[in-house]
């Protein structure tokens, strides 16, 4: 079971560099999202772990920055009745789960705020994003390291 015990923003960046050009035309920017999840590990007799879901969008239309947003959005969560190989997947997959619809909402309020239709991000897939980092990980622990 996961005990969210808080959650919070840790960093919040929000640059509106082309609001003018956002007005132009009429068609939406291109919008590159990034996302990304970590875990850092508190007192270990307590099982509690700070997570934060980082995600930061970048609009720009032809070769014009409309908006940059980074958020980086935290919960500390204590796990509970957890068996060691479950906790990554409860960390990596489900906590940022819990966290998203926080930072999405944020996300949304502060471009709309900034002057430009809210950004709704959709839904992510917690569970494929957390494949393609262990894939990358066992592919990494499998290269020979370089010589120098």
């Amino acid at each position: 079971m996961i005990r969210v015990l808080a959650q919070y923003v840790k960093d919040l960046s929000f640059e509106n560099p082309g609001l003018f050009a956002a007005q132009q035309g009429n068609t939406a920017p291109e919008i590159e999202l990034g996302i990304d999840v970590r875990v850092e590990p508190g007192p270990p007799a307590e099982k509690i772990f700070a997570v934060e879901l980082k995600l930061s969008a970048r609009a720009k239309r032809q070769d014009a920055v409309v908006f940059i947003v980074e958020l980086v959005y935290a919960g500390v969560v204590q796990l509970q009745d957890a068996k060691q190989e479950d906790a990554e997947p409860m960390l990596l997959i489900e906590c940022p789960r819990l966290l998203f619809p926080f930072a999405r909402r944020i996300i949304a309020d502060v471009t709309r705020e900034g002057g430009h239709p809210p950004l709704m991000i959709d839904p992510i897939d917690f569970v494929g994003l957390y494949r393609q980092q262990r894939q990358r990980a066992e592919e990494a622990a499998q290269q020979p390291p370089a010589a120098g």
